[in-house]
């Protein structure tokens, strides 16, 4: 397999597989909700749906720096979760907040894809005993 074939077929891998964890972890969400005693309003999200998409897509990161490498990853994984995001979003939010809701989920994703996937591929450097492929 050539160099150009493996980094196609990895980056759409990649992109599915983020995708797929926004699909499981976020595109199900139910709502805000009120608590009755409070008055608190929470939501979209429960805090152990996020915490399980990002533990997915630190994985998900960790093997794309190690076998594809950071500058393939950070714009594979951040273009792919923020239009997932965004789609749902937009098509959910009359106020157009929802942009300023991407801005952010594209920095984040972008800053946590970069740094996991530089570690991930550092850790495959070191383990090559310094040498790249």
């Amino acid at each position: 397999m050539t160099r150009g074939t493996r980094s196609v077929l990895g980056g759409l891998l990649l992109a599915a597989a983020t995708v797929g964890s926004w699909l499981a972890w976020l595109s199900w969400e139910t709502g805000y909700r009120v608590d009755p005693e409070t008055g608190a309003t929470s939501g979209p999200y429960a805090v152990w749906q996020v915490a399980g998409c990002v533990l997915t897509l630190v994985l998900v990161a960790a093997l794309g720096g190690w076998w594809l490498g950071p500058w393939l990853v950070v714009p594979v994984m951040t273009v792919a979760f923020t239009a997932a995001w965004g789609v749902h979003a937009a098509a959910t939010d009359d106020s157009g907040l929802w942009v300023v809701g991407a801005a952010l989920v594209l920095i984040g994703t972008a800053a946590g894809s970069l740094v996991v996937s530089l570690a991930a591929r550092l850790l495959r450097w070191r383990a090559d005993g310094g040498r790249t492929r």
